[in-house]
């Protein structure tokens, strides 16, 4: 007689695999996507922090801030000693321009700000907007 060698897996098997992954994944996604977003907001709170060091570098060689963040790249100001970016113009972490107003609210020089998820103003959560304080 021959011996059978099963080799493989029982249908019973897979499933009983395939529902013990579901589970997992079920428990463990909303925790990463929950970071996911918090991220993309610590990341737009960081690059407008490397905003405020070119537009106070900016002020110090020309006098004062400039009327659009695109004059942190290139200018025609014969005192601009710029780039003061090393790159170009970042968009915010959704995709979005950064919201630049000169003068700002309240005596401040400037505002600077990412109007969050769905690029517009207010929101909650992911889609509030996110306002870079001196």
């Amino acid at each position: 007689m021959k011996k059978v060698n099963d080799k493989g897996f029982t249908l019973i098997e897979l499933l009983i695999v395939i529902v013990i992954l579901g589970l997992l994944a079920s428990l463990v996604a909303p925790a990463m996507f929950s970071k996911v977003s918090s991220s993309q907001r610590k990341t737009a709170a960081t690059q407008m922090q490397m905003f405020e060091t070119a537009l106070d570098t900016y002020r110090l060689d020309l006098g004062t801030y400039p009327s659009s963040l695109s004059d942190l790249r290139e200018s025609s100001n014969p005192r601009w000693d710029g780039p003061y970016l090393p790159k170009a113009l970042p968009l915010d972490p959704w995709g979005n321009p950064y919201s630049y107003e000169i003068p700002g609210e309240n005596g401040l020089p400037y505002k600077l700000q990412s109007l969050g998820a769905d690029g517009k103003p207010g929101g909650d959560d992911d889609n509030a907007d996110i306002i870079h304080n001196l």
